[in-house]
């Protein structure tokens, strides 16, 4: 009976002991609250780094300073400013120091407090330039919020952007008209004229908002001129007060009219505006202007309307006379990026090109004459991150590896070196010093969160800023399943990249559904061997049972010109087939359930959902479609020009591929979403499908999120908000 007793004690004490290890390992579950409120998976960065002028240091903002550090070691060296010296007259709370820019010098810092957001890329702030030698702070202007505050490359002016009209502020006391504000332009007018500044198609699409650049010796400023008098206005409506706000601006769409574009130089000395010579046709684009290392000569590009022929232009300071150096023709249309590179020697420049089918760097005479291709292959250049003319090499990021992932490498100016410098695959992001002798580097990949490190430009790691340590153990806690890479191949023989998520706990004996997460614009790759291609959000889906997928469809990149586009004229059928083709290769498997593939997607991605829910709706059942373009011809000159030409040009491309013209195929359950103020995808796309959807008598649900933009992030927990309405119109559906 005794031995009975003590073996039955020592059984309960080890079951209760397995118990347990069995609540301490237990996994936690993932809630909506776990990813948005509490920001548990979030990532640790490092902000606010600037390299300074002599290579060794950087500046970093701290909480309440901006200090500066060794490179190589970490070690503080200096306080640039602090709080306490950022204390405005007559007032007793300092000025917020996230915005800064320093002068060429670092004598002078230009901070931007207060900023208002315009559009996707521009805003307005209260800016105040802090001197370092005698410790003062004045505010730029005390006549309304500036926009672009820009130093001069002396240091001793600024220049901004008022109600449309270019100013240039005087700092040095030795200048005559110092301390003085200097009005530049007078016609500025809202919905009309535009100096300085991008009108919102030029914003958007060609990526820059600035439009003015002071010439290296700081006597000239060149500048952008709209004209927007003929472009015609979309309104937008906000609600809150007892009569809405109505909002009206310029935007072009689909084959109308773009604002008159001229290009301008102000000499300071001489007070004259001259303008620059870019040709009689007006139809055009000036996509970048940019100086030389010559101060007398500005350089421009200009496009055709269609996009496929693009020019580089040199122009006279003195005269505003042009001459063409260069001219790149392309059968569907030729990309613009932000890098070319003049030489210090005014006798070469550089830049890249598509021409032989994959992105490249090539090097020219400033006579237009071609040097030498300096990268070659069947593989992407990504970005250019600078030129050591020092040491004559050029530092760039590649797809050469793999289209998933990108990698750092170097070469040189005479072509011949071609250097790997990172060599853990993933995806690589690097930042150089001022003397390209190091560079920050921010790694990844698909399974594992950033590590932030300081290396020599040789790739040497030096140090760790950041490795995420705290994530990746509060990831094991959660029981993060591991995504993997897999290749698909449609029926007409195109091989497609592809990720997915299985459940941690998956059981191939098991029926699961499937939820495609889609962009699948131009360009533009979900497929990446990078964190944040598979997220927390994901994670909590296969937690709950669905098996997660993204598949790069034709016109992404990362795989050269034809890969990308050969989706010309016809934007989203193409894409539309191989998801219809990647949904039925995952309804194939024995693990799927092909009565539950469904697919959300944003912008392109809500468009390419809805046109997979309705020309796949024998494949996708389920759809999330959040701010989509219904109908190409609603959407911007600039960036569907680019791809369709003008309606008129091309009817059927226009209308076969705009899902408005085919609700009636919806047979799937969708949920489509669109925030009311979106003055990108106007709610205007998705109203006009609500119609179409509505004469199919097509039932569907819909969300409206009042004085959001494209984002849908304004008012008070709106982001929650939504996140919680697409997880429960997924989990309702498809959760196990």
């Amino acid at each position: 009976m005794t031995r009975f007793l003590v073996r039955t004690q020592i059984m309960v004490v080890l079951m209760l002991f397995t118990l347990s290890l069995t609540a301490q390992t237990e996994k936690k579950s993932i809630t909506l609250d776990d990813i948005y409120k509490n920001r548990k998976f979030s990532t640790r960065s490092v902000y606010g780094f600037q390299s300074m002028k002599d290579g060794d240091h950087y500046c970093q903002l701290k909480k309440d300073s901006i200090n500066t550090y060794e490179y190589s070691t970490g070690k503080y060296t200096s306080t640039l400013v602090t709080s306490k010296n950022l204390i405005p007259a007559g007032d007793t709370t300092p000025i917020e120091m996230g915005s800064f820019e320093f002068s060429s010098d670092e004598s002078r810092i230009l901070f931007a407090t207060n900023e208002e957001a315009i559009y996707r890329r521009s805003s307005k702030a209260d800016y105040y330039v802090y001197d370092r030698k005698t410790n003062m702070l004045i505010p730029l202007s005390k006549n309304g919020k500036q926009r672009l505050a820009t130093f001069s490359p002396d240091g001793t002016k600024v220049a901004f952007v008022r109600d449309n009209n270019l100013f240039i502020r005087f700092l040095d006391p030795s200048v005559q008209g110092a301390d003085q504000e200097r009005q530049i332009t007078f016609d500025g007018k809202q919905n009309e004229i535009i100096n300085g500044a991008t009108d919102w198609v030029y914003e958007e699409e060609f990526e820059f908002s600035k439009a003015f650049f002071w010439s290296p010796d700081s006597k000239n400023i060149a500048f952008y001129r709209f004209n927007e008098s003929r472009v015609k206005e979309y309104q937008l409506t906000y609600y809150g007060d007892l009569y809405p706000e109505q909002y009206k601006y310029k935007y072009p769409k689909a084959g109308e009219d773009n604002s008159l574009v001229t290009v301008l130089i102000f000499n300071l000395e001489s007070g004259k505006t001259l303008p620059v010579d870019i040709g009689t046709e007006t139809d055009i684009y000036i996509p970048r202007i940019k100086w030389t290392n010559d101060p007398s000569v500005l350089a421009l590009f200009r496009m055709n309307r269609l996009q496929n022929k693009l020019e580089l232009l040199l122009a006279d300071a003195a005269t505003g006379n042009t001459h063409a150096i260069y001219t790149e023709t392309n059968k569907y249309y030729v990309e613009i990026n932000d890098f070319w590179h003049f030489m210090k020697d005014n006798k070469r420049f550089l830049l890249t090109s598509e021409k032989d089918g994959y992105r490249h760097i090539y090097l020219y005479g400033m006579d237009g004459k071609l040097i030498r291709q300096l990268t070659t292959g069947n593989w992407e250049v990504e970005d250019v991150l600078g030129v050591d003319e020092k040491n004559g090499l050029v530092y760039f990021t590649s797809a050469e590896i793999s289209p998933m992932d990108r990698n750092l490498y170097s070469v040189s100016l005479d072509g011949k070196k071609k250097k790997r410098i990172t060599l853990r695959e993933g995806t690589n992001v690097p930042e150089f010093n001022s003397t390209f002798t190091c560079f920050i580097n921010r790694w990844s990949d698909v399974n594992t969160p950033p590590v932030i490190t300081v290396n020599k430009a040789n790739g040497e790691e030096l140090r760790v800023l950041q490795d995420n340590a705290r994530l990746r153990t509060t990831m094991q806690e959660y029981n993060f399943a591991k995504a993997e890479f897999l290749k698909i191949r449609t029926s007409d023989n195109v091989e497609l990249n592809a990720v997915m998520l299985k459940p941690a706990d998956f059981d191939p004996a098991k029926k699961y559904p499937v939820m495609f997460e889609i962009y699948g614009g131009p360009g533009y790759q979900t497929v990446i061997n990078s964190w944040g291609a598979i997220n927390s959000w994901h994670q909590m889906w296969a937690q709950h049972g669905i098996i997660v997928v993204s598949v790069d469809n034709r016109g992404s990149g990362g795989r050269g010109e034809e890969f990308k586009k050969m989706t010309y004229l016809q934007l989203g059928k193409y894409e539309t087939n191989d998801q219809i083709e990647a949904a039925k290769y995952f309804a194939s498997l024995p693990y799927v359930d092909a009565k539950r593939i469904g697919m959300w997607g944003w912008s392109f991605g809500g468009y390419l959902t809805l046109s997979c829910l309705t020309k796949g709706a024998d494949y996708f059942s389920l759809g999330v479609a959040v701010a989509p373009v219904t109908n190409w011809k609603y959407y911007d000159n600039i960036y569907t020009e680019r791809y369709m030409r003008k309606p008129s040009e091309n009817k059927d491309g226009y209308e076969d591929n705009s899902p408005v013209n085919h609700a009636g195929l919806l047979k799937g359950k969708l949920l489509i979403i669109c925030g009311t103020a979106d003055d990108n995808v106007h709610p205007q796309n998705t109203f006009d499908m609500v119609t179409a959807l509505v004469a199919a008598n097509k039932q569907f649900e819909m969300q409206l999120y009042p004085n959001s933009n494209h984002g849908i992030y304004t008012g008070k927990n709106t982001t929650y908000h939504l996140y919680e309405r697409m997880t429960e119109f997924i989990l309702n559906n498809f959760a196990k």
